[in-house]
């Protein structure tokens, strides 16, 4: 019979790339694997631990990409917004003096003035 030798081998610094080096996706992966791992419960309490914490900074790593990205659609929208506002500004400008134009333009036509 074949021994089960999952959950053997502790992470280290070695096993596993620095969460700060992953993108979101990796990160996501890479936690969603080790939840697994730990659901299983095949490792001693000092191996959960350590895949405990690898797990908060990978999720703390997936959290600040994600808040990035939000914080750069933010910036992205209200770029947009006030564009947007600008251009209307413009237009009811144009629309005004362009209704003046043609005030102007129709006293201009009065015969006899």
């Amino acid at each position: 019979m074949t021994e089960n030798t999952f959950g053997q081998g502790a992470p280290n610094d070695d096993a596993f790339p620095a969460p700060e080096t992953l993108t979101y996706e990796q990160a996501r992966d890479q936690l969603i694997e080790t939840v697994k791992i730990l659901e299983l419960g095949q490792m001693s309490l000092d191996e959960s631990l350590k895949y405990w914490e690898r797990g908060e900074a990978l999720a703390k790593r997936c959290e600040v990409l994600l808040n990035g990205a939000q914080e750069r659609v933010e910036a992205a929208l209200g770029s947009s917004q006030e564009g947007a506002a600008q251009r209307g500004a413009a237009m009811e400008q144009q629309k005004e003096a362009t209704k003046e134009d043609q005030e102007r333009a129709a006293q201009e036509e009065v015969p006899g003035e």
